[in-house]
């Protein structure tokens, strides 16, 4: 080593998976990368954790990963070897109408489209394309943008329709099940389905659905986490837990530092290097709605009135498009509404292992405003005991998070924004400042990774992976990493 010369080519604050994905990027190029975490494990919003009894284990954050398994980065790295594990439901998702009837889409896109009766010549017309395509899909969305696209007759298709909102393409549905499931799917933007870029949302995840899937991982989403720091191990990167970096003063010597945390923590970081100009832009980056979200011990599986449900990993329980619709826009106006879009996992169903034998877990939250207090938790319950009647007689132990505590579990998610940032047109072409590398600073060798940089939120590693790619290029002269 020359005198002078760091011990380190690069640093990285945070180790969610943005930050681990882009420690691999570098170490995969064969620099020197240590992460930095201040919590004492990885994994950020991707853990698992005790949070009800003993011998229950939930996860802290997301719980279901399409974008997991289908990443362009995730996909082509050798995670299975250690210790990753995908978990596929008999079916990726349903949904509960305003009668109890469930809604089963199968992953095989024919026999989803057959379900929905009149409706399936437009299901098919919808996703068939992207279907037979989805890897050429995933490599043009999940990356910077404005970019040429590489595949530009499938993002064609996707573009037309995912522009729109999701309300108006709603139109081409005929049947209530139908377009209660496009809602539902389209509900995952935190947005109102009346917001352009709604339906962009829907293809994506009913093209996944269909494509590969939506599993979670073998004993939770930390084992996700668990293999990605694992995997930079074994190509020589560093980790250490239990280190907080909130100024410049705190980060050892390299020639590279990424920053996996919010737009606040960096402007930290930075503090007076930052121009002006892009400080006022870190500023005002604006964020979503936040959650409540709901962890439980259960005695038994959840009792659905339709019991085809429980083929489903993930339950979307909101009703009818309409009512979907309006509870979006009341959180998007600032109101919790009375009967809450409401997302639920359960994932005992499929992998006993997160439980004590017979016991079940549960995940389930609603978009909230952020100042929603925690009480809010049985208006959410009482939306899941219309579903399943005596629910609430199997509930052993509830565990709430707020928008508060997300907040503390990563700074990412400011006011409960598990997006990372907002998801409309503007907040994914300027996420966080405009620019075609908008994971560069105005300080040479700093970059921001996190999911405040495009493609955005997900469990899929890409901020990181091109936010890497781009200080190969710039600081080191990789070009072809």
């Amino acid at each position: 080593m020359k005198t002078g010369q760091p011990a380190l080519d690069a640093v990285v604050v945070g180790a969610g998976p943005n930050g681990l994905a882009a420690a691999i990027t570098l170490a995969r190029a064969g620099l020197r990368v240590r992460v930095l975490e201040r919590r004492c494990q990885v994994g950020g919003g991707l853990g698992s954790a005790p949070l009800t009894l003993p011998g229950f284990r939930h996860d802290v954050g997301s719980a279901v990963h399409p974008l997991g398994i289908a990443s362009p980065a995730f996909r082509n790295w050798p995670l299975c070897a250690f210790g990753l594990s995908w978990i596929q439901p008999d079916a990726p998702f349903a949904h509960v109408l305003e009668d109890g009837t469930g809604v089963v889409v199968e992953r095989d896109l024919h026999a989803a489209a057959a379900a929905f009766g009149r409706d399936a010549p437009t299901w098919l017309a919808l996703f068939g394309p992207l279907v037979a395509d989805w890897r050429s899909l995933l490599d043009d969305v999940l990356r910077p943008l404005p970019r040429l696209p590489r595949h530009p007759w499938t993002l064609a298709h996707f573009g037309i329709r995912g522009l729109t909102p999701a309300t108006l393409t709603a139109r081409l549905l005929n049947t209530r099940e139908a377009r209660a499931a496009w809602a539902g799917l389209a509900a995952h933007s935190t947005l109102p389905l009346s917001a352009l870029g709604t339906g962009a949302y829907a293809l994506l995840l009913g093209t996944l659905a269909h494509a590969a899937g939506w599993p979670f991982p073998r004993g939770g989403a930390q084992a996700l986490a668990n293999a990605l720091a694992e995997y930079l191990r074994f190509l020589g990167g560093e980790i250490e837990l239990g280190v907080e970096v909130r100024t410049a003063r705190d980060l050892p010597p390299a020639r590279a530092v990424l920053v996996d945390s919010s737009p606040a923590v960096l402007l930290n970081i930075l503090g007076e290097r930052g121009t002006p100009g892009y400080r006022a832009w870190l500023r005002r980056f604006r964020y979503g709605p936040g959650l409540l979200k709901l962890d439980y011990a259960l005695s038994g599986p959840v009792p659905w009135r339709d019991p085809a449900l429980r083929r489903a990993g993930t339950v979307h329980l909101g009703g009818t498009l309409e009512a979907i619709a309006g509870a979006e826009a009341s959180v998007a106006r600032g109101r919790a509404p009375e009967r809450p879009f409401v997302l639920a996992a359960q994932p005992t169903l499929f992998d006993p292992s997160r439980a004590p034998a017979g016991r079940h877990v549960l995940w389930a939250y609603a978009h909230t405003p952020p100042s929603t207090p925690d009480a809010y938790a049985e208006v959410i319950e009482a939306q899941i005991e219309r579903a399943a009647p005596g629910f609430r007689d199997l509930v052993l132990a509830r565990s709430t998070t707020n928008a508060r505590q997300l907040q503390a579990l990563s700074p990412v998610f400011e006011g409960g924004d598990v997006n990372g940032g907002r998801g409309d047109l503007r907040g994914l072409l300027v996420r966080p400042v405009p620019s075609p590398t908008p994971y560069r600073t105005p300080v040479p060798g700093v970059y921001l990774c996190s999911s405040a940089t495009p493609p955005g939120g997900g469990i899929h590693g890409m901020c990181g992976f091109w936010a890497a790619r781009a200080a190969l290029r710039d600081v080191f002269g990789k070009r072809d990493a």
